[in-house]
């Protein structure tokens, strides 16, 4: 009897969902679904739940979008997300597509602003290794360059741009068979 694989994502999508999911991220959801690009995007978590699936499909993406907004930094799970995909990146095996979400990109650099307020909540209970390994994983991706979604800017716009981000990573080496 054959067995079903499941499907493999080459997309991923790292966010914190008390900000963006019911927002930002479900219009980018619908956009990507409508234009038949396969994504991971973690939608139905159960606190308590073992997250390890997660890094699975992280390491089964070619390209990442991290969306980075001023309550990304007070989950240790992203955080930890984003650091393999940082590292995941650095070994040229994934492309990171940033979208700062309301944050300003020296807010993140730097842990500054109420980005960085929440930082510093998070890394309380935290060792300092963990501490030092998130804060390289936020500069690097902070020095990418990186769509800004703030007030000012349609929303409609940047997923439109995004998309077509998304499906010009479909086409180079990152995509491919």
């Amino acid at each position: 009897m054959a067995t079903l694989s499941r499907p493999i994502y080459r997309l991923f999508i790292n966010f914190r969902g008390k900000d963006i999911r019911y927002g930002f991220a479900s219009h980018l959801e619908a956009a990507f679904k409508r234009h038949n690009i396969k994504f991971f995007i973690d939608t139905h978590e159960q606190k308590g739940r073992d997250l390890e699936h997660l890094f699975k499909r992280i390491q089964e993406a070619t390209v990442a979008l991290a969306i980075l907004s001023t309550r990304y930094a007070e989950s240790k799970w992203c955080l930890e997300e984003l650091t393999t995909i940082m590292e995941k990146a650095e070994k040229e095996e994934m492309v990171v597509i940033p979208i700062l979400y309301k944050v300003r990109p020296e807010d993140v650099r730097k842990q500054k602003g109420v980005f960085g307020k929440r930082f510093r909540r998070c890394i309380e209970e935290s060792t300092s290794e963990q501490m030092e390994t998130w804060q390289v994983a936020l500069k690097a991706v902070s020095n990418k360059i990186s769509f800004t979604l703030d007030y000012n800017r349609l929303l409609v716009n940047t997923i439109y741009l995004l998309k077509e981000e998304s499906n010009f990573c479909y086409n180079t080496k990152f995509f491919g068979p």
